[in-house]
């Protein structure tokens, strides 16, 4: 086929699976368009019936997008060998997965949606989208640790970049980061003798945690969905 969608996008866009995952199942026989097994690089046009492992993928509707202020305890994997995991919290009657990753000791706003290649797209490094934390220490702050938190800290082998900080009091500060190390603000902290104590995302992007509850999830607004896609991916869903 030469017209048509590609079909890691299309199994992306269903919900199935990021194009990455997509790849992967595709070249492990567990795809198939019209009955026949596809390859990597096949494109899918109207009227063609796709299944992985053997069941029916439609392309979604409407896209879900949703936030969760997301309590210490649930971890971000869609695993239901984890207890803890932060599909069966939420218990959404659609499959979704989560935008990125918010560690299990840390709270606040995680957003979750069906549609692989925004997902993808948030989560690209190269695209430094902003996301925005309170964090409470376990120690006065300084005006020398504000400074060397903004200007970079050595962890894991790299300096990360440079960023806003700001002290809100003796031991809370607001941070905004572009990039998304793993545990990068508790790593930033602990170079720097400091212990983090609590840990919120407040705002991923131009989505605010705002007053949500915590454990309490909501659709996000249609400027809000507008916003964050054209931020993403350059168009409005």
């Amino acid at each position: 086929m030469t017209d048509g969608t590609r079909l890691n996008k299309f199994i992306s866009e269903a919900g199935v699976a990021s194009r990455r995952a997509a790849d992967r199942m595709v070249e492990e026989g567990r795809v198939s368009i019209n009955g026949r097994v596809a390859v990597v690089g096949d494109k899918v046009s109207d009227g063609d019936v796709v299944c992985v492992d053997g069941k029916r993928v439609e392309k979604a509707g409407v896209d879900v997008i949703i936030a969760l202020n997301k309590p210490r305890g649930i971890t971000c994997t869609s695993s239901p060998e984890d207890p803890d995991n932060v599909i069966s919290f939420i218990g959404y009657p659609e499959r979704i997965y989560s935008i990125g990753r918010l560690d299990k000791d840390s709270e606040g706003l995680l957003l979750l949606t069906n549609n692989g290649e925004l997902a993808n797209a948030i989560m690209r490094s190269r695209g430094e989208h902003e996301k925005e934390y309170l964090v409470t220490v376990d120690h006065d702050i300084t005006e020398k640790f504000v400074r060397r938190m903004s200007e970079g800290v050595e962890i894991l082998g790299r300096r990360t970049k440079r960023c806003v900080v700001e002290r809100i009091s003796d031991r809370q500060f607001r941070i905004v980061l572009r990039q998304g190390l793993n545990r990068q603000i508790r790593r930033m902290c602990g170079t720097l003798g400091y212990t983090v104590e609590k840990l919120v995302r407040v705002r991923i992007m131009n989505v605010e945690l705002g007053s949500l509850p915590v454990g309490s999830i909501r659709d996000l607004t249609e400027e809000e969905r507008e916003e964050l896609c054209r931020q993403a991916l350059g168009t409005s869903r």
